[in-house]
Order: C-alpha cells, then sequence, then structure tokens
C-alpha cells in the first residue's frame, strides 16, 4: 500500500526530468507526484543560462517564485527581475516567454492548464490590464 504522505528532495527527484518533479511525465502513473493537474519545476541555473528560444504560447498559467539568485523573465512586452527572496511572476495561458539567469539562481515553477482562457481570467483577473488587451496573448 502507498503511503498518503510523500517526501524528497526537489533537487534530486528532478536531477532527470530537466528540473520536473511533479506532473504527468512522472513514472510510474499510479507516483502520487504523477498528475496532469498541475507540473512543479525546481529549476537550478548557473549565471549566464538562458533559454535560446522563445517558448510559444500555451494552455497551462505559469508562476515563477525565485527562491535565490537574480533570474530574469522575458514577454512579449516586458522583462521582470526576480531580484530577492519570494519574488514571483505570474503569466496567463498564451503568453510566450524567455528567460535568463543574471546570477546562480534557484526559480520554483508551478504550471497548469486553463481550463479556458475566459474561465481563467474570470477567476484570476481581479483588475489585470492584460486580460482585457485585445493583443494579450499575440507574438510580436
Amino acid at each position: 500500500m502507498q503511503s498518503h504522505v510523500i517526501t524528497g528532495n526537489a533537487a534530486i527527484d528532478a536531477a532527470e526530468r530537466r528540473g520536473w518533479f511533479v506532473g504527468e511525465f512522472i513514472t510510474p502513473t499510479d507516483d502520487p507526484r504523477s498528475t496532469s493537474a498541475l507540473e512543479v519545476k525546481w529549476g537550478i541555473h548557473v549565471a549566464g543560462d538562458r533559454r535560446a528560444q522563445w517558448a510559444g504560447p500555451s494552455d497551462s498559467a505559469t508562476l515563477s517564485v525565485l527562491i535565490s539568485g537574480r533570474f530574469w523573465l522575458q514577454f512579449p512586452d516586458r522583462e521582470v527581475l526576480l531580484a530577492d527572496l519570494g519574488d514571483y511572476v505570474l503569466w496567463l495561458p498564451e503568453v510566450s516567454h524567455s528567460w535568463w539567469a543574471e546570477a546562480d539562481s534557484v526559480v520554483l515553477t508551478v504550471r497548469w492548464v486553463a481550463e479556458s482562457r475566459e474561465r481563467f481570467n474570470r477567476s484570476f483577473n481581479h483588475g489585470c490590464e492584460l486580460a482585457d488587451n485585445p493583443e494579450f496573448g499575440q507574438n510580436p
């Protein structure tokens, strides 16, 4: 019988999966960390690491939280620096992004599939101007 409490180390568990340690790609599929509801990544980046190409729009909302370091995320309309412990950025589905590590950095990233853009906006908008922008999510 499988335990109802799972423990581990994100860095160790994610080492073979490019940082991801919760998500549908976890095997075996009866492992409680194997889920299509969300994906969690423990990203360890050395200074100078960068995503060479932009990640295209997806159907997932994404939240990245800085654990340590200085980490930049680039979006079509702005750049965001995560510089202090706990700094975060959340981007909605359909937004392209890229990133680079200014200093050695650890970033926790959580992705979840939004059932639809409209439903996501109703649930999370709370005055967010991006959701009302007709060019939201368009590639440059």
